[in-house]
């Protein structure tokens, strides 16, 4: 794929940035506004014998805590996937060597307890993700990359977005399954889905796509 020049992809986000306040300073909304989705796991729900005023009762003791953060970007009458495998990586990549898997802001996972994808348990930790994207063959990546939380051009040991990304702090790259939604979905969204004591799965919805990746809690 053709890359664009430090300059000028540099300058691309600069006027991104740009905009982006524009927005902000014009309608008080971002363009991609950042979202957090989070699970409380391997805990144990306890009856304290009074009142909790939670569903059900009880609270909720030793569990560990997952956490996605990501700029969302929204549909806005887009088309996110082109015809051809050429329009479809430009549509979502912009010129870079991996997406982001959201928008602006490089996409974080922290975790409180080891999770296995595949045959790879990832320690506790934070870590940047990306989706290492093809027509109808996404790969899911755990990086070790730090992420900028400002775009900083002279910053060059910590990504934005994805621009700068290069594979050698790759943990885990495993196969996503993609299905056929129903309905359109009009912001990405990241969720943790099917949650169980063993593990669960982390998905992506976008449009009528749902990306699924799942794990299983290291011990």
């Amino acid at each position: 794929m053709k890359h664009l020049s430090k300059s000028v992809w540099g300058s691309c986000i600069v006027t991104a940035l740009v905009a982006t306040g524009l927005v902000y300073a014009q309608g008080n909304r971002p363009l991609s506004p950042r979202r957090t989705s989070t699970a409380h796991v391997l805990g144990t729900w306890t009856d304290v014998g009074k009142q909790t005023y939670v569903a059900g009762g009880g609270t909720y003791t030793g569990g560990k805590w997952l956490e996605v953060s990501y700029g969302s970007p929204i549909k806005r009458g887009r088309t996110l996937f082109g015809s051809t495998a050429a329009d479809y990586a430009k549509a979502l990549m912009l010129d870079t060597p991996i997406w982001r898997a959201g928008a602006d802001v490089t996409t974080r996972l922290k975790t409180e307890v080891p999770l296995k994808f595949g045959t790879t348990v990832v320690p506790a930790g934070e870590y940047s993700l990306f989706i290492d994207l093809k027509q109808g063959d996404w790969t899911f990546v755990v990086s070790r990359w730090p992420a900028q939380q400002k775009y900083d051009p002279n910053n060059k040991t910590e990504l934005w977005g994805s621009y700068g990304y290069t594979p050698d702090k790759d943990v885990v790259r495993t196969k996503m399954k993609l299905e056929t939604l129903a309905h359109s979905y009009e912001q990405l969204s990241w969720e943790f889905v099917d949650i169980t004591k063993q593990g669960g799965a982390l998905a992506l919805t976008w449009d009528k796509t749902l990306a699924t990746v799942p794990f299983t809690f290291g011990r």
